[in-house]
């Protein structure tokens, strides 16, 4: 589904003439094809895209920040470009807030009580969250949490 989406948008990304939108889609599809090639598949499933649109922003992010500090800032801001049209194939991240409530249910459900047991909840907050929210973020705030115990 995810897939065809972006087929259709490259499509008619062409038909209307936006270079910079074909040619971020069409880095995106090439990228998607070489995953699928690499994992032995036709198609790669949703999942799995949304994964290498994550790789491709972080990409463009590590890019904007070396832009910025070369003092470059007309490629870091196309970059930044690319970054948003990537964005919108993403599902909607969920709040700081949503996140804390999730974390504060893993540690009732795995009984964390110290920083000891930090890999224990993420492990389990990993596949509750599964991409819709940074892992740094989630990382982060999970260390906060074991640290501080309310």
């Amino acid at each position: 589904m995810l897939e065809e989406r972006i087929l259709n948008d490259y499509k008619e990304a062409m038909k209307s003439r936006d270079t910079l939108k074909s040619s971020v889609l069409s880095f995106l599809r090439a990228d998607m094809l070489n995953q699928a090639t690499a994992k032995k598949k036709d198609k790669l499933d949703d999942p799995e895209i949304v994964t290498v649109i994550k790789k491709q922003i972080k990409q463009r992010q590590d890019s904007i920040e070396q832009f910025t500090k070369g003092n470059r800032l007309e490629m870091a801001e196309k970059e930044k470009k690319e970054s948003d049209i990537l964005k919108a194939y993403l599902p909607p991240e969920l709040s700081v807030e949503q996140v804390k409530a999730l974390i504060e249910e893993a540690v009732v459900s795995t009984g964390a009580s110290g920083i000891k047991d930090m890999g224990r909840l993420m492990k389990e907050l990993t596949v509750k969250i599964s991409g819709a929210a940074d892992g740094k973020l989630v990382s982060d705030l999970v260390r906060q949490r074991l640290s501080n115990p309310s």
